[in-house]
C-alpha cells in the first residue's frame, strides 16, 4: 500500500468530509463495447452520453460511467433505499439465508443483535421483496424502514 503524504491525506479527508454520500451505479466498460451492445455506432453513443451528462443523469470519466441520483429518479428508482430487518427461527437460519441470497436486492447481511438479517433494497421494490420474504419458511418477523434522505 502506497504511503500518502500529509497533504494528500488532508485532501482525501477533506473530500470525504465535504463529499455527499450517494448510491452510485458505476459501469466499467469500454465505449466500443457499450455501443456494440446497443447496436449503435460509437459516435451515436457519444451523442446519447452527452445528453445524459448534460441532464446530470450520468457522470463520466476515463473508463467509467456513473448513474447519478437524478438518473435513478428518471428511471423511476430511488437513491434512498429501504431496509428490512428479519427475525429468523434458529432451526431454519441456513435455509433462510440461502433463500435470501436468491432475492434481487442491493445487499443482504447476517447480523448480530435482536434480529438475524438485514436486507437493503430499492424503495420501489420493497413490496415485492416483502412478498417474497413472507413465503420463506422460517422467517418469524420483518420490520421495514425507508430512508428519507442521505444525511452524510
Amino acid at each position: 500500500m502506497e504511503t500518502l503524504t500529509k497533504r494528500t491525506r488532508q485532501l482525501l479527508r477533506l473530500l470525504y468530509e465535504k463529499g455527499k454520500s450517494t448510491n452510485a451505479y458505476t459501469l466499467h466498460l469500454k465505449q466500443d463495447e457499450l455501443a456494440r451492445q446497443l447496436n449503435i455506432s460509437r459516435q451515436a453513443l457519444n451523442v446519447h452520453l452527452r445528453k445524459l451528462r448534460d441532464l446530470s443523469y450520468i457522470r463520466t470519466g476515463r473508463g467509467f460511467i456513473d448513474v447519478t441520483d437524478e438518473g435513478l429518479s428518471a428511471l423511476g428508482m430511488s437513491s434512498t433505499p429501504a431496509f428490512i430487518f428479519i427475525k429468523v427461527s434458529p432451526l431454519k437460519r441456513s435455509y433462510v439465508y440461502d433463500k435470501i441470497k436468491e432475492l434481487a436486492v442491493q445487499r443482504a447481511f447476517r447480523i448480530a443483535g435482536d434480529v438475524d438479517a438485514l436486507v437493503i433494497t430499492e424503495r420501489e421494490q420493497l413490496d415485492e421483496v416483502l412478498k417474497r420474504l413472507s413465503s420463506i419458511d422460517g422467517i418469524q418477523d420483518t420490520k421495514s424502514y425507508i430512508a428519507i434522505e442521505t444525511i452524510r
